[in-house]
């Protein structure tokens, strides 16, 4: 059985900015979990509904959520508030987590995580949400980073050609780009009822057009997406231990490895770690066709 830390497991408070260096400071206190005890906590969780294992098993994670949150300060909100909503992520994350499946709680939790970041993200950002479609908020959370690369801060529209390369790199319409930059360029909310005259007629709210999907389209792509997922945890079973990790710590992570630094791990050239990457990946990709035609064919 995992042994017992002596730093209490509870989550520190975080009041707000004055208080994020002090928490930082804190959840350093919490020590990472051996593999042995992260499964070993998991499965008392899992099976006996442990409590205390469940929260050793946060606090352990919560320098992950911290690392992950500050990559989306960029978007004007509190640091502290993106943790919180990351912590909310990683609960989850952690009630949901199957030890058996063979992966680490971080790599199945950080999307839990993300997910739980982003989503406060585009509730804060605008009243109308910035992107409802799965496409759209890839636009929203990349384009600031593919603007830095083109070194396209100029004021006002993007320049056809720095539109056309970021539309194409991540698969959206022109115009959706065109739409996103000039929305992120107002910043945040403002309030649908401010007049727009100074005798006070008219406000902004009579003027706004919900251009939204249907509430059935969020929810069937909402349901779409966790299907996916799900494929892809079982479509990994059909990996090794060694193909798993390699495939995870390249394709499956915010800060992908090396070749150079994975072949130091498992003593191999960096020919090798690629050829056993590209194995993986293929017999990953057959593994979710046979899911996918299995599940035709229950569907039929």
């Amino acid at each position: 059985m995992a042994a017992r830390s002596n730093v209490p497991a509870t989550i520190p408070a975080l009041g707000g900015e004055q208080s994020l260096n002090r928490y930082l400071s804190e959840i350093k206190k919490f020590p990472i979990l051996a593999p042995e005890q992260e499964f070993m906590l998991a499965k008392r969780f899992q099976e006996h509904g442990d409590t205390d294992a469940a929260a050793q098993l946060v606090t352990s994670h919560l320098r992950l959520v911290a690392k992950i949150a500050m990559g989306y300060r960029g978007y004007g909100l509190p640091t502290s508030e993106l943790i919180s909503e990351g912590n909310i992520g990683l609960m989850q994350g952690v009630k949901k987590f199957e030890p058996d499946r063979g992966f680490r709680l971080a790599t199945y939790a950080m999307w839990w995580i993300r997910a739980s970041i982003q989503e406060y993200i585009l509730r804060s950002w605008s009243l109308v949400k910035m992107g409802t479609t799965a496409a759209q908020k890839k636009l929203f959370f990349n384009l600031r980073r593919m603007k830095s690369k083109l070194d396209a801060f100029e004021d006002g529209d993007l320049r056809p050609e720095h539109i056309t390369k970021i539309a194409t790199d991540l698969g959206v319409a022109e115009s959706d780009v065109i739409s996103m930059n000039r929305r992120m360029a107002m910043g945040g909310d403002t309030s649908l009822n401010v007049s727009m005259r100074e005798d006070g007629e008219g406000q902004w709210q009579d003027w706004l057009q919900d251009d939204a999907p249907l509430q059935d389209s969020v929810v069937a792509e909402a349901q779409e997406a966790d299907v996916r997922h799900g494929m892809l945890v079982s479509a990994m079973d059909d990996l090794n231990d060694r193909e798993k990790h390699i495939l995870t710590e390249r394709r499956l992570t915010d800060d992908p490895k090396t070749l150079e630094e994975l072949s130091q791990v498992y003593g191999v050239s960096r020919e090798r770690v690629r050829q056993i990457e590209v194995r993986a990946f293929e017999k990953l990709q057959k593994a979710m066709m046979r899911i996918a035609g299995e599940k035709r064919l229950l569907a039929a």
